[in-house]
């Protein structure tokens, strides 16, 4: 009992700040989201025993890059326009660490570097572009926020239905609690909270909508079940402990991260090419 008094006054204080820091301004919403991926960083790399200070750097530059336009909102100039200096930054970045790094292992410690920037310096810096994908190049805070709707909406129902009444087990090597089940059932709620978003958030059709929630409850799952396995290969429950209950950072948004990218290609995709 106490440790669901604990978990869901967690999860009503981490849902509660997303929510103010999204609705509240756009710089909330930037900040707020640069500190979470410094966190994501700390903990992955303590997942994978990577002590390095360029997936920081690396990370904070592509984030700096990938939004700077977006806190004036000029026409924008995303992270697609300087994917080329970003690849070149962060593969310089990446060989220069090597001569800082005396063990032998060099190939190991440079996986170890791209791993930890692809999997959550890159999602991070799109996260945070997404509210401005948009023809007038505004923060539309409605846009992220139905994303995590949309996000808590599939774990939650997932969680109701598999444990109440799932067999089949979706991946047991990597997560024996995840069923089929859960996974269809969360699925098919997410869909249906994609239509009453439709009705109250309508930058985007039905159609839309429906499209980021099959995105969502499929790399979503994809995103919690890769973390998992990173936390078996580590050994370790949660990712970190800062927030009670509920583990770490990455904990929390790992489905985000996954899917995010996804998300963020096909809101590009329909801004510049059915819009």
């Amino acid at each position: 009992m106490k440790n669901f008094i604990t978990r869901s006054i967690s999860a009503f204080w981490f849902a509660g700040t997303l929510i103010f820091c999204i609705l509240f301004h756009k710089l909330t919403f930037i900040g707020l989201f640069f500190i979470m991926m410094l966190f994501c960083i700390y903990e992955f790399n303590k997942l994978i025993q990577l002590k390095s200070r360029f997936p920081y750097i690396i990370g904070v530059m592509m984030f700096i890059f990938g939004n700077i336009f977006n806190v004036d909102e000029v026409p924008y100039i995303g992270i697609f326009r300087y994917a080329g200096v970003l690849l070149f930054l962060t593969i310089f970045a990446t060989f220069v660490s090597v001569l800082f790094y005396k063990k032998e292992k060099v190939v190991n410690h440079l996986g170890k570097i791209f791993l930890s920037v692809i999997y959550i310096a890159v999602p991070f810096s799109l996260i945070a572009q997404i509210p401005f994908l948009n023809s007038d190049f505004k923060y539309v805070n409605s846009i992220i926020l139905g994303v995590f709707i949309l996000i808590w909406s599939n774990d939650s129902f997932a969680y109701i239905v598999g444990s109440t009444i799932g067999k089949h087990k979706l991946l047991e090597r990597i997560s024996p609690n995840k069923t089929i089940e859960g996974f269809i059932g969360g699925m098919l709620a997410t869909f249906a909270v994609s239509y009453v978003l439709s009705l109250y958030f309508t930058s985007y059709t039905f159609n839309h909508w429906f499209v980021i929630a099959l995105i969502v409850s499929t790399f979503g799952v994809l995103g919690d079940l890769i973390e998992s396995m990173f936390k078996r290969q580590a050994g370790v429950k949660d990712s970190g402990d800062i927030i009670p209950g509920h583990g770490g950072f990455l904990d929390r948004l790992d489905s985000v991260i996954f899917a995010a990218p996804f998300i963020f290609i096909y809101l590009q995709f329909i801004e510049y090419y059915v819009s």
